[in-house]
């Protein structure tokens, strides 16, 4: 199974397809995790669990 299809192959098994839809897509959810895990960093230094 492959992990990134290319735009122009002629395949079925892959995960992820390059192009800008999926990229974004990708970005956007990577930010949205960072986002959440420094909330989760700062309420517990704000609530001294750390």
């Amino acid at each position: 199974m492959k992990f990134i299809k290319e735009e122009d192959e002629e395949r079925r098994d892959y995960i992820f397809q390059k192009n800008d839809k999926t990229l974004f897509g990708t970005r956007i959810i990577i930010l949205v995790l960072v986002i959440l895990t420094g909330a989760v960093i700062a309420s517990g230094i704000h609530f001294e669990w750390f």
